[in-house]
């Protein structure tokens, strides 16, 4: 009867078993993901620059009002929509192209080292 009461402790129900197969998958699926799983290319790509974005916000907005034009051709909108649309569309623009000027003016105005004058070249 002894010998029956400690079997009893290692018998485990069929509701059990799956409990413990359910971990054991997921230790198993976690494992691979850490270690078996290659990141991304996307993942491994330099981030953008402000100018990057800023080009691409341009291109955008330049997408967006052929579209507009296009629609506004095809009778989709009424002269009044597409011309504030447009305005708006085209005044966003501006501020992208006037963002833009500032983003490569700081970047060309960068102090570098003091170049020689063509007068400190001929003294030498």
């Amino acid at each position: 009867m002894a010998l029956i009461s400690m079997l009893g402790i290692f018998v485990i129900g069929s509701a059990d078993w799956a409990v413990l197969g359910a971990c054991f998958a997921l230790a198993v699926a976690t494992m691979l993901f850490i270690f078996y799983i290659q990141p991304d290319a996307s993942d491994l790509a330099p981030h953008r620059t402000r100018l990057d974005q800023l080009l691409e916000r341009r291109d955008t907005i330049y997408d967006n009002l052929r579209d507009l034009r296009f629609e506004y051709r095809s009778g989709k909108y009424s002269e009044g929509d597409f011309e504030s649309m447009k305005n708006s569309l085209e005044n966003e623009a501006a501020l992208v192209l006037a963002e833009i000027d500032q983003v490569t003016e700081s970047q060309v105005r960068r102090p570098r080292g003091a170049r020689p004058t063509p007068a400190d070249r001929s003294a030498q």
